[in-house]
């Protein structure tokens, strides 16, 4: 039996958010409500569960690959709504059990720490606000808690309270095998609330306690609204801590940084970048409103206006404005602008012009270019691939290449110029420019 155990609960229908999306799966800086909250419960134990209802198939699909040792519980919502009426049916292995919620992104672990480590019988999370509309009241005395009352279910009097449930508990596994059963529906939204287990605690003589946490972390998510609101609020954790750790920053405000991405080394960022998904970013700049994905850029600058899609690997290379990577590997390369470079690698020294096109699609399936070391590629050039071009090699200006191309070869590809006289003075009627 492990000391604790961890129980998520994510079977609400999620209305308020209208999407056909399960709430718990909007994510927040890069991953899902409810991975933020399971990478939180892993740093306290291994013993993890979550119940479900909503979409229940669609999530687990989602979440098993990530979390393979997850425990999944399918909660009877039918018969059995509410926070309580999640509980019914688990196998509650362990001497300590921490409920917390899949729609609490920002909770942190030394919270869920601090609530674990409380002694008491039945420990509650709680804090002060002056707008306590819509949370449960929290009943003390003598530094006790004695009750949780819900908004619909209080008095005048029971609603001027300010301490409010923060919706997160941990209880001795002993006492709430004991209490679950008697639980009842017999109110207001006829559920089964977890909030009556203090109340029955109490009954019991059992000691009730209350450890006080940050409003800001314990804030559920129920709309759009609120998950742009905690957007901000953990974007604005990420980058304070990357900026700490010695990342330069132009206008932090406008820049987006996916909770995954790692920096390494002396990095600097400009203003508008979004970063997003596992990105390894080391000794490099990314320049005004570019755009990586997924990527791995190492002693580089991107940008501005630039575009790394995901699966690029880039090692000291100069990308610029308007160019664009999608699984590229380049190694020591110059890529000044207006640039498409799709499935390719491209070595050290190689000059990529202006316009110049990976053509890797052929309308079925993507094709591959190689291209070597110290290669001139000119201006508005079309490599399409299959191509291999060796080292040391010419590419000429508005050149389509189809062929291989042999180490130290000029590649021309173009169709001879022809004037014609007077021409233009047949389709248009004016007169000769002075």
């Amino acid at each position: 039996m492990s000391e604790i155990s961890v129980i998520i609960l994510a079977a609400g229908l999620g209305t308020r958010m209208k999407s056909n999306k399960p709430k718990v799966m909007h994510k927040i800086s890069g991953i899902s409500m409810l991975e933020h909250a399971l990478y939180r419960a892993y740093e306290l134990t291994s013993n993890v569960s979550v119940v479900l209802y909503h979409q229940k198939d669609l999530i687990m699909d989602e979440i098993k690959a990530k979390f393979p040792n997850l425990k999944f519980y399918i909660q009877d919502l039918v018969n059995f709504p509410g926070t309580a009426g999640a509980l019914k049916g688990i196998n509650f292995n362990s001497k300590k059990v921490l409920i917390t919620c899949g729609d609490m992104p920002l909770i942190t672990a030394d919270e869920l720490k601090a609530l674990s480590g409380k002694d008491g019988d039945v420990v509650m999370s709680s804090f002060i606000t002056d707008e306590p509309f819509g949370y449960g009241r929290v009943i003390q005395k003598d530094d006790l808690v004695v009750g949780i009352v819900e908004e619909k279910d209080a008095t005048q009097e029971q609603k001027a309270i300010k301490r409010v449930n923060a919706g997160c508990y941990c209880f001795k596994t002993e006492i709430l095998e004991k209490i679950l059963p008697l639980i009842d529906n017999r109110n207001a939204q006829n559920e089964y609330y977890l909030t009556d287990a203090i109340k029955i605690a109490n009954e019991m003589g059992l000691k009730c306690v209350s450890v006080d946490v940050n409003e800001q972390n314990f804030m559920g998510v129920n709309d759009k609204f609120q998950l742009s609101e905690a957007e901000k609020i953990m974007q604005n954790r990420i980058k304070t801590q990357l900026m700490k750790q010695g990342v330069t920053m132009h206008l932090p405000e406008t820049i987006f940084i996916d909770v995954r991405a790692k920096f390494q080394g002396e990095c600097e960022i400009e203003s508008n970048v979004c970063i997003h998904g596992e990105c390894e970013i080391t000794n490099s700049i990314i320049k005004s409103s570019s755009v990586i994905q997924a990527s791995k850029i190492t002693n580089s600058d991107i940008g501005p206006m630039a575009h790394i899609r995901p699966d690029s690997i880039i090692n000291q290379t100069h990308i610029g404005n308007f160019v664009e990577i999608k699984k590229g590997i380049l190694d020591g390369v110059k890529a000044g602008h207006l640039s498409y470079l799709g499935d390719c690698e491209i070595a050290k020294g190689t000059n990529v012009g202006c316009g110049t096109i990976t053509c890797n699609y052929d309308g079925t399936k993507k094709h591959k270019t190689i291209i070597g070391k110290n290669v001139f590629i000119g201006s508005d050039t079309q490599l399409i691939a299959p191509v291999n071009i060796a080292d040391d090699v010419l590419i000429a200006a508005g050149s389509t290449i189809t062929n291989d191309v042999a180490s130290g070869a000029l590649a021309m590809s173009r169709v001879k110029q022809q004037n014609k006289p007077g021409l233009f003075y047949k389709y248009f009627t004016k007169t000769k420019s002075e």
